[in-house]
């Protein structure tokens, strides 16, 4: 029986089905197959980001009417008007102060709580479910029972203090605790998800570290900031980062808690004022103006952010 040998190209037929492209090369029939296969991907992309894009910054140069359809370009003037207006500088300040204080509070409170759950507790699997379900619950329907937390009147907090002997609080509806009310619910809403990505950093850290570090005398504080933390850093920098763009795109709860910016406007952030822009005042134009410059400031914060990272990343290697 022969045997048959496999047939090969000439090396004029494998030239024919290669290109070069920024000087590589890459088979033809491949290239095309794999083209075709990101057709799906590439179109909803465009659809969804891409060509929503293109008109924001699109609008960002008109007076758009939302009632008649009509787009009358005005160059600059939008974003004029926005960096001479109290209101939205107004806005900038709160979602700065938020972000800062949310940022802060909620990953060391987040890492705090996961610390204590990496140890070897009673009911550690019923505190872990505990401090995630709050992340679960719909956004509107928590916000709504805070709201009945916060009643000057009726709500349980102010029935704390008055048992403490303590002053009763208006919460929501003063210009004093406006902001902090949302604080508190906001990191109460979202440290679940940090403790739960913490922890599991934590239990993926090698034992043999940490008993190397014992042998040597090392205590448990110095294990955790010497070895727990530092190897943590991946996690910790993800952390930061979502934070930053999620709290800089907070809406659901300050409109619900606190319509229309709260007391004079305390709990005015820079989203919700987006929103006032494009559908209360029907301002199309500058509400895609300030979206854009939302944009820019986040983009900047998560760039400085990730310098940041490898600067202490490339000194530790």
């Amino acid at each position: 029986m022969s045997k048959s040998t496999p047939q090969t190209l000439d090396p004029q037929a494998k030239k024919a089905i290669k290109f070069t492209f920024m000087g590589r090369k890459f088979n033809t029939v491949e290239a095309i197959f794999g083209l075709c296969l990101m057709i799906p991907t590439v179109a909803f992309l465009a659809f969804t980001f891409v060509i929503p894009v293109v008109q924001v910054i699109q609008l960002s140069f008109t007076n758009f009417n939302m009632a008649t359809g009509e787009m009358k370009q005005i160059g600059l003037s939008n974003y004029t008007y926005l960096l001479k207006n109290d209101r939205f500088w107004l806005s900038m300040w709160n979602t700065c102060k938020y972000s800062f204080l949310k940022l802060t509070l909620d990953t060391a409170l987040a890492l705090l709580i996961a610390v204590m759950l990496d140890q070897n507790i009673p009911l550690r699997s019923f505190l872990r479910s505990t401090y995630f379900a709050p992340v679960v619950v719909p956004m509107v329907a928590s916000s709504l029972i805070w709201i009945w937390f916060y009643d000057p009147a009726v709500g349980p907090f102010n029935q704390i203090l008055e048992w403490l002997g303590l002053e009763k609080l208006k919460w929501l509806y003063h210009e004093d605790t406006s902001m902090l009310s949302i604080l508190f619910f906001s990191i109460w809403k979202g440290v679940g998800y940090n403790v739960i990505l913490f922890l599991s950093g934590l239990q993926n850290i090698s034992d043999s570290y940490l008993e190397a570090a014992r042998l040597d005398g090392a205590s448990e504080w110095q294990c955790f900031w010497k070895i727990k933390f530092p190897l943590l850093r991946p996690i910790t920098s993800f952390v930061i980062m979502m934070g930053i763009i999620n709290s800089f795109k907070v809406f659901t709860e300050i409109n619900v808690m606190t319509p229309d910016g709260g007391p004079l406007g305390s709990t005015l952030l820079i989203v919700n004022y987006i929103y006032e822009q494009a559908f209360t005042h029907a301002r199309m134009g500058r509400a895609s103006a300030a979206s854009l410059l939302l944009f820019i400031v986040i983009f900047v914060l998560t760039q400085i952010q990730s310098h940041i990272d490898s600067s202490k990343t490339i000194d530790t290697e």
